[in-house]
């Protein structure tokens, strides 16, 4: 797709990775190479594998960006929504294979695709916003609330809590944690299982089971634009 985000199709499976600098930060180059990925992956009609390097699956917005101004920083972050509400909707099973820290806005795409498997070590999980001096967004907020555990909702979301790997899926960021060496290959095996699925009756389902969900997020993205003062 492009230096930062490369795409690998293989016997159905697409692994879609973010390779970004030491942080792998999202940037809008990084989301342009995601939505193009994903676009070759409906074409495929490939189960997707979204990963990161070695250590690090994403620290978050691009904070160069972030710091332009108040405008910059909202077009990012409606992008960013964006396609954390396209991941939630897409049509093929979508794989998150956490390589290591996950971050604010790199914890969001966790929460935001069918399955999460994070890895064993000394790794960060969270929603660091409010420590850094950032309000939590209207979309944020939902995105959450929709996956994060009851208990865990308050602590991530208004108490910044960072979580480890293991703590991380008793929260809601991860469903499972293999040893570091292992992740690629348990994220190939599901994605196998996941092949063995009806892809209508998955695409149906899941954009049935989350409606009210998706039409909260499509109204919070608006509302997020509009308090930032972007067009809708």
């Amino acid at each position: 797709m492009t230096d930062l985000v490369s795409y690998e199709l293989n016997d159905g499976i697409a692994t879609i990775t973010i390779a970004n600098g030491k942080a792998n930060v999202l940037s809008h180059e990084v989301f342009e190479g995601l939505n193009s990925a994903l676009d070759q992956a409906e074409q495929d009609k490939a189960v997707v594998i979204l990963t990161g390097q070695p250590g690090i699956f994403s620290a978050g917005y691009d904070l160069k960006e972030m710091q332009k101004g108040p405008k910059e920083a909202a077009t990012l972050v409606k992008v960013g929504s964006t396609l954390t509400r396209r991941l939630a909707a897409f049509p093929l099973p979508v794989i998150g294979a956490c390589s290591g820290h996950a971050i604010a806005k790199g914890a969001f795409i966790l929460l935001s695709v069918d399955h999460r498997i994070g890895v064993e070590g000394p790794f960060k999980l969270g929603l660091n916003e409010v420590a850094i001096g950032m309000t939590m967004h209207h979309a944020g907020i939902e995105i959450a609330r929709h996956r994060l555990a009851p208990a865990h909702f308050y602590r991530s979301v208004v108490n910044a809590e960072i979580y480890n790997p293991e703590g991380a899926v008793e929260a809601g960021f991860l469903d499972e944690v293999v040893p570091q060496d292992a992740l690629l290959e348990r994220a190939g095996a599901l994605a196998t299982q996941f092949k063995q699925l009806n892809m209508r009756a998955h695409r149906e389902t899941k954009v049935k089971a989350k409606a009210d969900y998706l039409a909260l997020l499509d109204r919070c993205i608006q509302q997020d634009a509009e308090s930032l003062g972007l067009n809708g």
